[in-house]
């Protein structure tokens, strides 16, 4: 497998535009599932394509193992790629799908049988090696374009939405497949999606973009539980973390916060040494709103109003009204909750578990808790 290192990458289409990519800087490890994720147009796979090889790089470096490889042809990059459509010849077998490659780069003949029966009873696709793709549904069809970059053993597997085109159950299905295969093989591999499930589920690391420049790198749940910034918070999570405006004031308990009518204390450990009067952004996520009475030395109270229910079994979403705030305020209870639209009531916030922005969106957190 391989190292693969992006310093300052930058691609331009037009100078009287912004950059697609713009000072990318990453490093994916040996055996590394790397997920690029962010909205359309965030420039993720403007990026993959130049580690690909399939755009030019406009700045920056990007090296294999150490070789810088900017002006290396695709083809000569050993890198497989799986691409959204799956770009299968209709009139080849699976077998021959599978094969093709292998047979235009004159890989000997037993070796071509031994790489594709491999990788067909890998992927569960000996069965249908006689079939062409018009007798394949999407999944398999899914599956014979993983396995015709599996066949190649390269040293990087780059994917770039392989799953858009699936439905709900074979996404969750294939999801899988891509992540036991990464298990199996130790490959290293680079992910694009715009879809933060694929992303926490299956990366060992994700890299959050937008406007072509990276936000934040980390382990899923680092960056889920520790965001950068308020792009990163907003994004990440379903429902994303509310993020509500306020002010720093001075309570008689200590410094606290003024949200729309409402004033609430915060740890001392949640509160960098700002001056009253700060304007700042209070970020929760959704699981730390409760609207039952909680414990504990750092829980808040404050008068809230439902304003829409919505139940999905397990849990219940509910949308909240907070005196003086413009903005819903959205918690994740129980399935079992009893809650009333138009009810009004206390919204409980775990505070050891809230986050605060400043004005150019940046954290501000000095601890945070990994639970």
């Amino acid at each position: 497998m391989a190292v693969v290192k992006l310093d300052g990458l930058t691609k331009i289409y037009d100078r009287d535009h912004p950059p697609a990519a713009e000072d990318v800087s990453l490093e994916v490890g040996d055996g590394e599932f790397m997920v690029l994720l962010g909205p359309s147009g965030c420039g993720k796979t403007t990026t993959l394509r130049m580690i690909a090889g399939l755009e030019s790089i406009t700045f920056g470096t990007l090296s294999i193992d150490g070789t810088a490889v900017n002006e290396v042809p695709a083809k000569d990059r050993d890198i497989a790629m799986v691409f959204q459509s799956y770009a299968l010849y209709p009139h080849m077998t699976v077998k021959n799908n599978l094969a093709f490659g292998l047979r235009r780069r004159k890989v000997a003949r037993e070796e071509i049988e031994r790489r594709v029966t491999s990788v067909a009873d890998t992927l569960e696709l000996t069965p249908l090696l006689a079939r062409k793709p018009h007798a394949l549904s999407g999944g398999q069809r899914q599956r014979v374009a993983l396995g015709r970059a599996i066949v190649r053993d390269p040293k990087v597997f780059l994917f770039d939405e392989p799953l858009s085109n699936l439905d709900a159950a074979l996404r969750v299905s294939t999801r899988a497949e891509i992540s036991a295969l990464h298990r199996r093989l130790g490959a290293t591999m680079i992910y694009v999606t715009h879809d933060q499930v694929e992303a926490m589920t299956m990366g060992t690391t994700i890299c959050i973009m937008n406007g072509g420049r990276v936000m934040q790198v980390g382990p899923p749940l680092q960056v889920y539980r520790r965001p950068a910034n308020t792009f990163v918070a907003g994004f990440l999570g379903n429902p994303p973390m509310n993020l509500l405006p306020a002010t720093v004031t001075d309570g008689d308990g200590g410094r606290e916060l003024k949200i729309g009518d409402s004033m609430i204390g915060l740890p001392p450990e949640r509160a960098p040494a700002l001056a009253p009067g700060t304007q700042v952004t209070f970020g929760i996520r959704a699981e730390h709103l409760a609207l039952e009475p909680r414990e504990g030395a750092h829980v808040a109270a404050i008068p809230s109003e439902a304003i829409q229910i919505e139940p999905l079994g397990a849990e219940t979403i509910v949308m909240l009204r907070l005196p003086g705030v413009e903005k819903t305020l959205v918690a994740r209870v129980a399935g079992d909750s009893d809650v009333e639209l138009g009810e009004r009531c206390n919204l409980y916030l775990d505070l050891k578990l809230s986050h605060l922005f400043d004005t150019d969106g940046a954290s501000l957190a000095v601890s945070q808790d990994k639970g």
